[in-house]
């Protein structure tokens, strides 16, 4: 066995040990499986290894290098994007959750807009420049920007004000070079609070606008 083939042998061996460690359970079949995030990572993982296994010329291994991003897999891909979003957005208000694959952020609307309007507040743009910066450079995301509202006014009302919310956050993040193609808008009204719609402290947390970003393809 020359010594390519050993380092290719070697290198399926590994990926392939770490594949039942990283097993989900289906909440509705019972049955193991592997992450889809994992299964992509170990996947490129294995075509980027032995693209510099194969051969040891300088292109290949430069070929290899150049597969690290990725090799890391999706997960490894939204760890970086959340870590920089978090030190973005300290103290700002803005909540960032992981959920999976998935980042969450969540934009209150008292510091976002000014009540039953749905223009933004022109001292939460360096938030929204902070936000933007990340994703530009995070370009293999797709974002999904989800406007919601609290219970006051009609149903009508609330649907166009909540459609209305979104859509600016959007013109303003493709303002900032962010690619439209990548985003999409809509509204939710008040279908869906988050807290107490009988309280004011409730009502303001259900006026929000709501980023969901996740990897293309992974909708």
């Amino acid at each position: 066995m020359t010594k390519f083939m050993l380092k290719r042998t070697i290198l399926l061996l590994f990926i392939i040990s770490l594949l039942p460690a990283c097993q989900t359970m289906d909440p509705y079949t019972g049955d193991q499986k592997v992450r889809k995030s994992v299964k992509y990572g170990a996947a490129a993982a294995i075509v980027c290894g032995l693209i510099g296994a194969t051969n040891d010329s300088k292109h290949a291994r430069n070929a290899a290098l150049g597969c690290g991003a990725i090799g890391a897999g999706i997960g490894a891909y939204m760890d970086h994007q959340e870590t920089e979003l978090r030190r973005e957005l300290e103290g700002t208000g803005v909540r960032v959750i992981r959920d999976g694959d998935q980042i969450h952020l969540v934009l209150p609307g008292n510091i976002t807009f000014n009540s039953n309007e749905y223009s933004i507040k022109s001292n939460f743009y360096p938030v929204l420049n902070s936000v933007a910066k990340v994703l530009y450079k995070y370009k293999d995301t797709e974002l999904d920007i989800v406007g919601h509202t609290d219970s006051v006014g009609s149903v009508e009302y609330n649907q166009r004000l909540s459609n209305n919310r979104a859509a600016s956050v959007r013109h303003y993040l493709t303002s900032r070079d962010v690619n439209p193609y990548r985003l999409k808008s809509f509204g939710e009204g008040e279908a869906r609070p988050i807290a107490n719609n009988e309280t004011a402290a409730g009502r303001e947390q259900n006026r929000r606008v709501e980023l969901y970003i996740v990897a293309k393809g992974q909708h």
